[in-house]
């Protein structure tokens, strides 16, 4: 028989990133929830959904269920369920979709971008919001 060594996480991986919604979730009393965080997603979490007979329906709502499972919190909700996922402007939807495409697939969420004036390239954050906006 043999003994399994249990290996502590590395240190420095980072497992979940804060990101602002470019609008927010309205919630049913009109607060509106832009602060949030998503964790890095698990084998699990993407095999799971595909057993679902509503992402068999229509391939599209896989996308729902990813991020359901994957943000962890959303301003003061207490929970960010389905219906929170549905319920976003599809702006914010978008956003949520490339942070998971970013963290998962890239492992980071800056983008590379260039001056529009110098042409000096630079790498932007988009989980937070830019200076100076509200």
């Amino acid at each position: 028989m043999t003994s399994a060594t249990v290996v502590a996480p590395t240190a420095g991986l980072c497992t979940e990133y804060p990101f602002t919604l470019p609008r927010g979730f309205v919630d049913s009393s009109g607060q509106v929830h832009r602060e949030g965080v998503m964790r890095l997603a698990t084998a699990r979490d993407e095999i799971a959904p595909q057993s679902d007979s509503r992402v068999r329906a229509n391939p599209a709502y896989l996308t729902v269920l990813l991020l359901e499972r994957t943000v962890v919190s959303l301003g003061s909700l207490p929970e960010v369920a389905g219906y929170v996922i549905e319920g976003l402007f599809a702006s914010d939807l978008a956003f949520l979709q490339d942070l998971y495409r970013r963290i998962n697939q890239e492992g980071h969420t800056q983008a590379e971008v260039a001056c529009p004036s110098c042409g000096h390239d630079f790498a932007v954050d988009v989980a937070g919001d830019a200076p100076g906006e509200a």
